[in-house]
């Protein structure tokens, strides 16, 4: 009787799978978002194919390098995601544009729905990320290599070197997310409780806490 649940069971587990691939498989040749649309979906609600056109494919934004003069990080990210380029929709996937001043970083953060896979377009950089036991995984990088960061996993990028830098970035999400450490902690909204945060951070004294959140004003 055992044997006979057992077998149920997998060959119902096996079904529900293929059932859940089979749902995933394209229904149409695109997608398009509506992003005018007030429906929230896990997507975007598809736009009236007539209506379609070849701009919803198209961006021109990571031609050129991005300002990093005002950034505090020294590092500047321009995205091509389903935002940006709508007939991204549905299909999994976007790319985005990271330049770096020298000496700049793109501190550590991580995409809760995406893989990442940088391509070094111009100078060199100081990159890794971090295992779920901390250990770092940490390469130097340059012009033409490529270096990929796994789902989820907090990573980062260093320009060390006294001339700028710049990569591509392709993720396997049509929009990735990005949740970068000091404002997700010190910058919440309501703020996560001074006391949480000092025992969290080793006794961290409670003005080292406050001062931190200064530095990171809650979002709205």
């Amino acid at each position: 009787m055992a044997t006979s649940m057992i077998h149920l069971f997998v060959t119902v587990m096996l079904v529900a799978a293929h059932t859940a691939f089979a749902e995933t498989m394209m229904l149409q040749d695109f997608c398009v978002a509506d992003l005018a649309n007030g429906v929230k979906v896990n997507g975007y609600p598809c736009k009236d194919p007539t209506k379609v056109t070849p701009e919803d494919f198209y961006f021109a934004g990571l031609a050129n390098a991005a300002a990093t003069a005002n950034s505090t990080m020294g590092s500047a990210v321009t995205g091509a995601n389903v935002e940006k380029v709508p007939g991204l929709n549905t299909l999994g996937v976007s790319i985005s544009r990271i330049d770096y001043a020298p000496g700049g970083i793109n501190p550590p953060h991580l995409h809760p729905r995406a893989s990442e896979a940088i391509f070094v377009l111009e100078g060199r950089l100081f990159v890794g990320f971090l295992t779920t036991t901390g250990k770092l995984i940490s390469k130097y990088v340059n012009k033409g290599d490529v270096f990929v960061f796994p789902k989820a996993l907090l990573h980062f990028q260093q320009n060390p070197n006294n001339t700028p830098a710049s990569v591509i970035a392709a993720f396997d999400s049509q929009l990735p997310g990005t949740q970068v450490v000091g404002p997700s902690l010190f910058g919440a909204n309501p703020p996560i409780p001074d006391e949480l945060l000092t025992k969290a951070f080793g006794g961290l004294a409670a003005p080292e806490i406050q001062k931190l959140k200064g530095k990171f004003p809650p979002k709205k």
